[in-house]
C-alpha cells in the first residue's frame, strides 16, 4: 500500500483504493486515518470519468499543494477488451511454417460429440500472422538464423498492415531471446511490442503465445486508459492492482497489461485475507458478488495462485490469483425460456440501465429487484440514501416472470434467488468440494455490494456453520488496494532433473531473476532491504504434462514437499524420477499496516425501525450497522445495512460485532 516507505505515515498522506466494476466503481479513503467509502455507477465506455467523479465527490481535487495523494487501482480495462472483442489489431509475428499455431491451439473442443460446431473466429486474423526466420531447437541451437532480409521484409509488411501493437513469439525463445530483440529493434518505435522472452520466458509455446498476443492486444487499451487518468489526477501517485494479488507502478502497468486481467477481483482477496488475519482465521472460503458477476476463491493462509487461469477461451499463462468466476450478481436478468424454466444471468443490466429498480430506464427483473420485492433491501437505505429505489418498478419487473410462471410476484422472487444462490453454491463447491476441501472447515467470507444479501443461505446449503461479513463488504475490492503488497512474479523454464541439480545449481539459476525483480521494484522506489524474496520451483514426475508449485528452500525439502502435494491432490505419489519444470521467484514488499477503525460503543444498539417481510410472520428489525456496539449478539431474521451494502441474517442465525467491525455469524441450532 502507498504511501512508499520514508515518505510519510497515513496521517501526513490521502490514499484513495478504486476498485472499477461492471456496475459501480469503488472508492475507500485513507485521510488523517479516518475511512470514508464511497460509490459511483460506473461509466463502462470510459472508466477513468467514474473515477474522476469519485475524486470530485471527496473533494480530492482541491488537496493543498503539499498533501501527498496516492491511489492504489484496481482495473477492468484489460479484461472487458478481451471479453467484449475490443482489443487493439495486432500483428503477430513467428516462426516460419507456425502461423496458425494460435488458431490450432489444443485442439480442444468445448462439446466432445457435437460433429457441427460453430465456427470460431481465430484470435489473429490470418493475414496478421507474419512468419520470419530465427528459429531455434530444443537444446537452443540454431535451426534457421534471422537474416537483415527477414529483418526488412518484416518491417515493410508491418508498415504495410498498420497494426496498433505487435506480438513477438518465437520457438524457444526462452532459452534464447537474441533473435526476438533484434526483431524488436527494427520495428517503428511508435508501436506498442511485447515478446514472448519478456512476456513469459516459458516452454509450452501456444500457452506463451497467447499471453502475449493478449498483453499486446490489450496493451494499447490500457496504456492509454492509465494515461488520461494520470492526465486526469496529475497530482496523485498511482499504482495498479495486478492479477496475483500485489501492486505495480502505473508507468509500468501499461507495458504488462496481461497482468492486470483479475486486478479487481485480486484486491477483494487481498483484504479478505488481510481481514483474516485480524479475526485469528487463515482458512477462508470468499464470495464476492457484485453487480455483474460473482468470483469465489479459497484461501489457505496465502492467496492461491495459478498459471493456468483463462479468460473468454484463450489460457492466460502468468501468475494470477486462483478464482472461479460466474455470470451472476446483483445485476444478473432473470427470464423464462422456451421450454417454460427460470433461468438467472448470465447476462446482466450492467451500469445502463441497470436493475429495474434503479428507475433508469431498466424494465428486465434481476436478483437485485427480487431483493427489493423481498423487503430485504430497504428503497430509502441504499448507497446511505443517496440513491433512492424505486419499489414499483421492481414489483413490475419481477411480476412479468411471475405472470409467466404463473405464482405471484413473491414466489417469483424467491424462485430467483434460490436460483442465483444455487450458481453460486456450485461455484463454491468447485473451489472446495471438488478439490477435496471439506467446506465445513473454512469460514464463509462474503463481500461485494449484493453478497450479505445471500450470505446465510449459501452457507446453510455448504452445511458451514461460520461465515463473515467484513466491515466495509460492500467496498471490500477497493479496500484490498491499500492491504496488497508492492509485488512482481518472475518465471523462467528449466527443464532438469531435480536429481542432476544441487542446491548452489539452483540458486544460480533463481539469482537472475531475482535481479531482475528487484531491479524493476527498485525503479518503483521501493529499496531493496524492504524486498522479501519468495522463491519456487515447478515440480512434476518424469513424463508428466501438468506440474505442482512448492516453496524452495533445498532440495530434500522441495522433494518432500512434492511428494506430500502430489499425494493430497491426487490421492497416490509415484516412485519416478522429478522434474524441475519452471522456476518462479515472487518478491513483494510487505503493505503499510491499515488501521482500521474499531468499534467503540457500548451497549446493545436498538433496531432503527422495523418491517415487514412476505417470508417472516413477525416484523423484522433493522439495524444500522455504525451503531452496533462491539460484543452485540443479533439474531435473525434482521437486516443490516450500511452506506455500500445490507447483510440479511437469516432464521436460525446470529451475528457477533467484532472489535474490528467485521460480523462474524454462526448458524445457531
Amino acid at each position: 500500500m502507498a504511501p512508499e516507505s520514508g515518505r510519510g505515515s497515513l496521517s501526513m498522506s490521502v490514499i484513495l483504493g478504486v476498485d472499477t466494476g461492471g456496475t459501480f466503481t469503488d472508492f475507500v479513503l485513507v485521510r488523517d486515518g479516518a475511512i470514508t467509502t464511497h460509490k459511483v455507477l460506473s461509466t463502462p465506455a470510459a472508466p477513468e470519468q467514474a473515477i474522476l467523479q469519485g475524486v470530485r465527490d471527496l473533494g480530492l481535487d482541491q488537496l493543498p499543494p503539499d498533501t501527498r495523494f496516492y491511489m492504489v487501482h484496481g482495473s477492468t480495462v484489460a479484461t472487458n477488451a478481451v471479453l467484449e472483442g475490443k482489443t487493439a489489431r495486432t500483428v503477430l509475428i513467428t516462426n516460419r511454417g507456425l502461423g496458425d499455431m494460435l488458431t490450432i491451439g489444443r485442439q480442444i473442443r468445448t462439446q466432445l460429440y457435437n460433429l457441427q460446431p460453430a465456427p470460431v473466429a481465430p484470435p489473429v486474423d490470418r493475414a496478421q500472422c507474419l512468419e520470419t526466420g530465427g528459429r531455434l531447437a530444443a537444446d537452443g541451437t540454431i535451426i534457421e538464423p534471422l537474416t537483415e532480409t527477414d529483418l526488412r521484409q518484416l518491417r515493410a509488411a508491418v508498415e504495410r498492415l498498420a497494426p496498433e501493437a505487435v506480438a513477438i513469439n518465437l520457438l524457444f525463445s526462452y532459452l534464447d531471446d537474441r533473435f526476438e530483440k533484434q526483431i524488436e529493434a527494427s520495428l517503428p518505435k511508435d508501436l506498442f511490442i511485447s515478446r514472448s522472452s519478456r512476456v513469459l520466458p516459458e516452454y509450452k509455446e501456444y500457452e506463451r503465445g497467447m499471453t502475449t498476443w493478449l498483453n499486446a492486444a490489450v496493451g494499447p487499451r490500457v496504456r492509454g486508459y492509465l494515461q488520461r487518468l494520470q492526465q486526469g489526477v496529475p497530482h496523485a501517485h498511482i499504482t495498479v492492482m495486478q492479477s496475483s494479488g500485489g501492486t505495480l507502478a502505473a508507468d509500468q502497468a501499461g507495458e504488462e497489461a496481461v497482468h492486470l486481467l483479475l486486478s479487481g477481483p485480486a484486491g477483494g482477496l487481498a483484504a479478505a485475507r488481510y481481514m483474516g488475519e485480524q479475526l485469528g482465521q487463515s482458512r477462508l472460503l470468499t464470495f464476492d458478488m457484485g453487480g455483474t458477476s460473482t468470483d469465489v476463491a479459497l484461501i489457505d493462509g496465502e492467496l492461491q495462485l495459478t498459471s493456468e487461469g483463462r479468460i473468454r477461451d484463450y489460457p492466460v499463462a502468468v501468475p494470477m490469483v486462483d478464482m472461479h468466476t460466474i455470470g451472476a450478481g446483483g445485476g444478473s436478468l432473470a427470464s423464462v425460456d422456451a421450454g417454460g424454466l427460470l433461468q438467472v444471468g448470465p447476462e446482466s443490466a450492467g451500469a445502463a440501465p441497470g436493475p429495474a429498480c434503479y428507475g433508469q430506464g431498466g424494465t428486465r427483473p434481476t436478483v437485485t429487484d427480487a431483493n427489493l420485492v423481498l423487503g430485504r433491501l430497504r428503497p430509502g437505505a441504499f448507497l446511505g440514501g443517496n440513491m433512492s429505489l424505486d419499489v414499483a418498478a421492481a414489483r413490475a419487473a419481477v411480476g412479468a416472470i411471475g405472470r409467466q410462471l404463473g405464482v405471484s410476484i413473491e414466489e417469483a422472487a424467491q424462485g430467483i434467488l434460490r436460483l442465483a444462490n444455487e450458481h453460486m453454491a456450485h461455484a463454491l463447491r468447485v473451489m472446495s468440494v471438488q478439490r477435496g476441501v471439506d467446506p465445513r472447515e473454512l469460514a464463509l467470507v462474503s463481500f461485494g455490494g449484493a453478497g450479505g444479501l445471500h450470505v446465510c443461505a449459501l452457507a446453510e446449503t455448504l452445511s458451514m456453520p461460520r461465515a463473515i461479513v467484513p466491515v466495509y463488504a460492500g467496498v471490500l475490492s477497493a479496500l484490498g488496494m491499500l492491504v496488497a503488497p508492492r509485488a512482481r512474479q518472475l518465471s523462467q523454464t528449466l527443464g532438469q532433473l531435480l536429481d542432476v541439480l544441487d542446491d548452489q545449481a539452483i540458486a544460480d539459476q533463481l539469482q537472475p531473476l531475482i535481479e531482475q525483480g528487484l531491479t524493476a521494484m527498485q525503479q518503483e522506489g521501493v529499496a531493496r532491504e524492504e524486498i522479501t524474496i519468495l522463491p519456487s520451483l515447478d515440480l512434476r514426475y518424469q513424463g508428466q504434462s501438468y506440474y505442482l508449485n512448492v516453496p524452495w528452500q533445498d532440495r530434500q525439502r522441495a522433494l518432500t514437499d512434492f511428494h506430500r502435494l502430489h499425494e493430497q491432490c491426487y490421492g497416490h505419489r509415484l516412485e519416478l524420477p522429478v522434474e524441475v519444470v519452471n522456476l518462479r521467484v515472487g518478491l513483494q514488499r510487505p503493505p503499510q499496516a491499515l488501521a482500521l477503525q474499531t468499534v467503540n460503543a457500548t451497549g446493545d444498539a436498538g433496531p432503527c425501525e422495523t418491517v415487514n417481510l412476505p417470508e417472516v410472520e413477525q416484523p423484522v428489525p433493522v439495524y444500522t450497522r455504525e451503531t452496533l456496539p462491539v460484543g452485540q449478539i443479533l439474531h435473525g431474521p434482521a437486516l443490516i445495512t450500511e452506506t455500500v451494502s445490507t447483510t440479511y441474517l437469516a432464521p436460525h442465525w446470529q451475528a457477533e460485532v467484532h472489535a474490528t467491525g467485521c460480523l462474524l455469524l454462526t448458524r445457531r441450532d
